[in-house]
């Protein structure tokens, strides 16, 4: 793909942070789901693990188009976490844009927001 064409195409990414030790948490697996076709049932769209900075830099790997999402985060990391796993819907009206959803992980705690 050119350079051209891949600064065109829009995105859906995440980073997701270990505030706790201060380090980006790597080897999280992240699903993106459609929920908007297909009837009842999501759709997986794709599945993938955070790398080594604790990225998912595209969750798409196809054009972005407007509609309802789901990303699942599934935090379990070794049985002892409280929350295993964190759901966030997502309604993207405007797919000439990308969409950077970020995880901040604690303890006891979990932070979303929807990024730049």
């Amino acid at each position: 793909m050119s350079d051209l064409a891949e600064q065109a195409r829009h995105t859906i990414s995440t980073h997701v942070l270990d505030t706790e030790r201060g380090l980006p948490a790597v080897g999280v697996r992240v699903t993106l789901l459609r929920l908007d076709v297909g009837g009842d049932a999501p759709i997986r769209m794709t599945q993938a693990l955070t790398d080594g900075d604790g990225r998912v830099r595209d969750l798409l790997e196809r054009p972005l188009v407007a509609g309802d999402y789901r990303i699942e985060f599934d935090v379990a990391d070794d049985g002892a976490s409280f929350f295993t796993k964190l759901a966030v819907d997502l309604h993207i009206t405007d797919p000439e844009r990308s969409y950077h959803v970020p995880l901040l992980l604690a303890p006891f705690s979990m932070t979303t927001y929807r990024g730049s």
